[in-house]
């Protein structure tokens, strides 16, 4: 209070500036949300988004670096799924507790919640999520394929036209068509305990999955090299009839292959057998609060407020984005942009996760490199080669 002559009044205390810390959206649809969640909080809070890199792994490089340091700068981080363990285990991240833990998982499909979650504490919010579905040419294929075996026969009759488009290289992507495959086959690289899992049957059978895909002419001779995008780009010059991939690539099709997205079909991944189940990693953003920000309070309401219904609406329609709240999927605008709305649920509802462990990146290296290339493999002997890489990863024995 100022009762002096002449004496100037104080000015109120400048709202804070959060930063988001996401990779770089080229819809804008991020940068939409961040502007509609500050104005949305009249004047409590500024949202500024501080892009990471495309690749997810120089993503993770960058953020590792700066929470190692505690950068006080970093208030929301749009962390992939595979990080939860890692940032957890690590304290770099502040745990959603209470009411806004209520309000990030209400109504959210479950295996997003989970992709969010360590040792039974929640970590993030789920705001956007993906998953693989097999795309298909309606005009070559009139029944799709329901197992990889006869997918692959199936290509391969097709002659030229008969390419399947797939991740091949060795990166994350490898590491995802593994642990798919696994988990189709009944297995997995972890079990429940955290402990080595990697059962012999159903491992066998993944990687033998993967060396006939390498050895068939119908795999062409870029799938070591291959990744999503590439995958994608093959799919549009209108010559493979198959493909592994997210979402993407439809919204990309349409705009830039009309002609190829007029024949494209959508199905469920296909299944290591007709009588199991088809189980597809589950990917995504959820938005976690960094350990060290200076304002936690308006951290956990603006990221609320990102990973709110509208905003995945937003995300969804202007940057293919689907949703991580089931509602969602019935809603009209969302099923304009996802005409596969129902089957993108359905292969959500029962995703598999990747091992969630704080060990993460350095068990998907040790997977991508021992499968790297794919015609290489031996199921016979790489079974206990995959066991052996996969045990030293989880005893941190060695740098990958």
């Amino acid at each position: 209070m100022c009762a002096s002559v002449g004496c100037v009044p104080r000015e109120p205390p400048a709202a804070p500036t959060l930063r988001w810390y996401v990779f770089d959206e080229p819809s804008g649809a991020f940068a939409e949300v961040a502007q509609r969640c500050a104005q949305a909080s009249g004047g409590a809070y500024r949202l500024e988004i501080a892009p990471l890199p495309t690749d997810a792994d120089q993503q993770r490089e960058q953020l590792v670096r700066r929470l190692a340091a505690r950068d006080r700068d970093i208030d929301i981080i749009g962390m992939d799924v595979i990080w939860t363990a890692e940032f957890a285990e690590a304290g770099w991240v502040l745990p959603w507790e209470g009411a806004v833990a209520e309000q990030a998982t209400e109504g959210r499909i479950s295996a997003t919640v989970q992709s969010a979650v360590y040792e039974g504490r929640l970590w993030a919010a789920p705001f956007t999520t993906n998953t693989q579905l097999l795309w298909y040419r309606t005009d070559r294929v009139e029944t799709p394929p329901k197992t990889w075996t006869e997918m692959i026969s199936m290509a391969e009759a097709l002659g030229e036209r008969g390419m399947i488009q797939a991740q091949g290289e060795r990166y994350e992507g490898l590491t995802v068509f593994f642990t798919s495959l696994l988990a189709s086959a009944g297995g997995a690289v972890l079990a429940p305990t955290g402990g080595l899992s990697l059962q012999e049957a159903p491992t066998r059978e993944a990687l033998e999955i993967m060396k006939r895909l390498a050895a068939s002419p119908a795999a062409g001779p870029a799938l070591s090299t291959a990744r999503e995008d590439q995958a994608r780009l093959g799919f549009e010059t209108g010559k493979p009839s198959f493909m592994i991939n997210y979402t993407f690539v439809w919204p990309s099709a349409r705009k830039n292959a009309p002609e190829v997205a007029a024949n494209m079909g959508w199905t469920r991944w296909p299944a290591v057998a007709e009588d199991r189940p088809r189980r597809v990693t589950i990917g995504g953003i959820n938005l976690g609060i960094g350990a060290y920000t200076r304002y936690p309070a308006f951290a956990f309401q603006a990221a609320a407020c990102v990973a709110s219904a509208d905003s995945q609406r937003l995300a969804a329609r202007r940057g293919g984005l689907p949703p991580t709240t089931e509602a969602l999927y019935d809603d009209p605008e969302v099923r304009r942009t996802f005409p596969f709305a129902d089957l993108l649920r359905a292969t959500l509802k029962d995703a598999v996760q990747r091992a969630q462990t704080p060990v993460y990146n350095d068990i998907s290296l040790a997977i991508s490199r021992t499968l790297h290339p794919m015609k290489d493999i031996e199921p016979g002997s790489d079974v206990d080669t995959l066991r052996e890489a996969v045990g030293r990863a989880l005893r941190s024995e060695g740098l990958l």
